[in-house]
């Protein structure tokens, strides 16, 4: 399985991106999908998830600028980001979660390669 993230790039804050991430390589569709980051220096954070019947959450720092969706019955989510700041400046992960039931020949969990947020001041 692997999980392919994409729409990173350099916006002015105030400005918004959308980041997308595909899975291949499993026909089940994941429990959980989810929008992880890190900034230079600081650990790893959850920044939001989307359960597979669309259940979002989010972290207080970007509840009411980021949403987080993902197509219904498929392996693809996305996290559309308003609003940016530059404190929001970050390398952006995806990852995906069988939560309850691991299919035959796969993981609980995956993770992308990251893709680079950058918001300059």
């Amino acid at each position: 399985v692997q999980l392919q993230a994409c729409g990173g790039g350099l916006v002015q804050a105030g400005g918004s991106l959308r980041l997308s991430c595909a899975a291949s390589g499993t026909r089940w569709v994941f429990s959980d999908m989810e929008w992880h980051r890190q900034a230079p220096g600081k650990q790893r954070e959850l920044v939001a998830g989307i359960t597979d019947s669309g259940k979002p959450t989010y972290s207080d720092s970007v509840k009411g600028r980021f949403t987080i969706s993902r197509d219904s019955g498929e392996n693809t989510v996305y996290l559309q980001m308003n609003s940016l700041k530059p404190e929001d400046t970050a390398i952006y992960y995806c990852n995906a979660k069988y939560r309850n039931w691991v299919p035959p020949g796969k993981e609980a969990d995956y993770w992308g390669q990251g893709t680079q947020v950058t918001v300059s001041s």
